[in-house]
């Protein structure tokens, strides 16, 4: 009968003084150098992982704006806010996340800490802040169409942030250049519902305000209660926006790098202006004219293609 001990490979029968003593020294040399090493490359994670505290905590303060911004919107009884103030305490706090987003891919790239983990956090507090906040807002934000149709949109609006995000995770290689994007950006898309929530209170003001005359308590009127209709709307779009093809422009990377156009100067100025005749209004304006003009550049030059390359026909 085979016992299991026989299916086990045998090993030569040897006395214990028959071991070669250099070769225990020889393991034991290369177990302490193994160990050793292993120490220093634990050491190393580290300090890669300290180093890299700057740019975590300016991605998580991204994600606290995010949440901060859902909790003032559903919150009811428990903070005695006007509806109008929490919105545009919500709206503030996804600028908010808008600029900690800007400032740790920054942060990261210039301490030479972009990792796949800074990555991937990015992304998920980027979902929080520029998904799901600003379908929170379109939910509070209309009370004059159907409930159902309201938070379709806001699902909607989120479910094209996961793509968005995702969609650019996969398709941006390492050594991008960061000067442009295809599809609207999830943080322009988020600020333009944002800065309609921000300028509500200006409306507001402007509708009831003695020191404005008569036909601007009209158009701000006018504008409020159209509100409740177009920020639905707009964030339909907008949705649509985020996973379509159309090239956009990189504003912060090229105000850092210090590369105007002289036309983006004058627009620049034309903005600034605008927030001092305007205030918070302007902003709404700002955030349309960016997720607007690429697309209606694009149709218009395709269709002047047509046209063109007829001209060049009849010509020849």
């Amino acid at each position: 009968m085979i016992e299991m001990s026989e299916l086990k490979p045998r090993l030569p029968i040897q006395d214990d003084d028959s071991f070669d003593d250099e070769s225990d020294l020889m393991q034991e040399d290369r177990f302490a150098e193994r160990s050793k090493f292993g120490r220093k490359r634990r050491r190393g994670k580290k300090r890669r992982l300290t180093l890299a505290v700057l740019p975590t905590l300016l991605t998580l303060g991204n994600g606290v704006c995010g949440l901060a911004a859902i909790a003032i919107a559903v919150s009811t009884e428990s903070l005695d806010w006007t509806p109008e103030s929490k919105l545009f305490a919500a709206g503030l706090l996804i600028f908010g996340g808008m600029l900690f987003d800007a400032l740790d891919g920054s942060a990261a790239r210039l301490t030479g800490q972009a990792s796949q983990f800074g990555a991937e956090l990015d992304s998920l507090c980027d979902a929080v802040t520029f998904g799901v906040a600003p379908a929170v807002i379109v939910w509070r934000i209309s009370d004059v169409l159907l409930q159902r149709l309201t938070w379709g949109i806001g699902v909607l609006f989120a479910l094209c942030v996961l793509i968005r995000l995702a969609r650019f995770n996969v398709e941006t290689p390492e050594d991008d250049d960061h000067e442009g994007f295809e599809g609207l950006p999830s943080p322009a898309a988020a600020g333009t519902i944002a800065a309609f929530a921000i300028a509500i209170p200006d409306l507001a003001d402007f509708s009831v305000g003695e020191a404005y005359p008569e036909w601007i308590h009209s158009m701000a009127g006018l504008a409020l209660d159209a509100s409740h209709y177009v920020i639905p709307t707009l964030a339909l779009v907008l949705a649509f926006l985020m996973v379509s093809r159309y090239e956009y422009p990189h504003v912060f990377a090229q105000l850092v790098r210090g590369r105007r156009a002289p036309h983006q100067i004058g627009q620049a100025l034309f903005a600034v202006v605008g927030l001092f005749l305007l205030h918070w209004v302007a902003l709404p304006v700002v955030f349309c004219y960016f997720a607007f003009m690429s697309p209606i550049r694009s149709l218009l030059q395709r269709n002047s293609k047509p046209a063109t390359s007829a001209s060049s026909v009849e010509g020849g």
